[in-house]
């Protein structure tokens, strides 16, 4: 027979695992309704300025944009690798209030749709973007691009000048991201995952997501805590589930630049990561041959960069990298901002500032 004294301690057994396993559920309830719940507040402030997602043909391309209101000479925005148009969610609202804004997703991106034998490279996506000015805005225009986006941006301007009228180059990755040098770079890192899911059978229409998270678990246990890429994998996962169909929204995550690199990987093709990885992005595209046929006014802006003490460079540009292409630009003028690689989302009132300066 168990005694009164033995009962007492099978009941304080049964509250004592009773009230971890209450607050578990109970938090993850909590984590659910945080996940499932998220609306970037940016979606209405960009459809109230008049924002909308439209899409057209461009030979073999089904090419999705966002256009605002014609309020002033067209301004293209070309979004950095790994992310999509709406990386330019913050700045868009002002923008729009002096320019006619095209925000883009460039092949391998976001909604834009392309053959599985599209050739990634810049060649071939310049020529495609070139041809969206030609027939869909019908003018000159202005360009800027963070990135990738900066490099397309430099191709625009040399190969059809007559199609852009300045161009603002947002700490794009010149020099550092020519084959071989690309390997010294902290962006090959995921470039060779992409390369490694090209070789693995991925296509844009499978997963990316969830395998670049599953690929990074030890990124992700080293710089946040261990056990964080499953945590991330089950958020998006629930996100999903609860909004399927929609570009994936993490809204735990701590910062605009992550949450929104997540987003724009949701709907990557990881050919065009691997095509950094293997040089072929660059056929026929030497940087320095470009930059030297841009006649028209161009503003570098150069990020924070740093060195790793085995040399890679952990940033799009060195300053001899900066130096080198102010050096080949006729027209240009610089500025070093103190910002992270996305100069857009770090610091939008500089950025949106340093355009109208610059443009207008």
């Amino acid at each position: 027979m168990m005694t009164a004294q033995g009962r007492r301690g099978r009941r304080l057994a049964a509250i004592a695992v009773t009230v971890p396993v209450a607050a578990v559920v109970a938090a993850a309830a909590i984590l659910r309704r945080l996940i499932n719940g998220y609306r970037d507040p940016w979606k209405q402030r960009v459809s109230e300025a008049g924002f909308v997602l439209k899409r057209t043909l461009i030979g073999e391309l089904d090419l999705s944009y966002a256009e605002g209101p014609d309020n002033g000479p067209p301004l293209v925005l070309l979004h950095a690798q790994h992310m999509d148009w709406f990386s330019y969610s913050r700045v868009l609202p002002r923008l729009s209030q002096r320019f006619h804004v095209f925000d883009i997703d460039y092949p391998g991106h976001g909604g834009t749709v392309v053959p599985p034998d599209y050739p990634m490279t810049a060649s071939r996506i310049g020529a495609d973007l070139a041809a969206f000015i030609e027939n869909v805005i019908g003018e000159p225009v202005f360009v800027t691009g963070n990135s990738s986006g900066g490099l397309l941006t430099v191709w625009l301007a040399a190969n059809r000048p007559q199609l852009v009228t300045a161009i603002v180059l947002e700490d794009p990755p010149l020099f550092s991201s020519e084959y071989p040098r690309i390997k010294t770079t902290i962006a090959d890192r995921s470039f060779a995952t992409c390369a490694q899911a090209v070789s693995d059978g991925l296509t844009a229409a499978d997963d990316f997501l969830l395998y670049w998270i599953d690929s990074n678990k030890k990124f992700f246990t080293n710089n946040i805590a261990p056990g964080a890429a499953r945590l991330l994998g089950a958020a998006v996962k629930a996100y999903r589930r609860a909004h399927p169909g929609e570009p994936v929204e993490v809204g735990l995550l701590p910062n605009d630049t992550v949450r929104l690199l997540l987003r724009g990987m949701d709907r990557f093709d990881p050919r065009f990561g691997a095509a950094f990885h293997d040089g072929t992005w660059n056929q026929h595209f030497d940087h320095a041959d470009a930059l030297t046929r841009i006649g028209c006014p161009a503003l570098l802006l150069q990020a924070d960069f740093t060195m790793l003490p085995d040399g890679t460079l952990n940033g799009a540009m060195s300053r001899d990298d900066a130096d080198r292409a102010l050096s080949l630009l006729p027209l240009h003028s610089y500025s070093k901002i103190d910002a992270t690689h996305v100069i857009h989302l770090a610091e939008p009132q500089r950025f949106t500032d340093i355009l109208e300066g610059f443009f207008l």
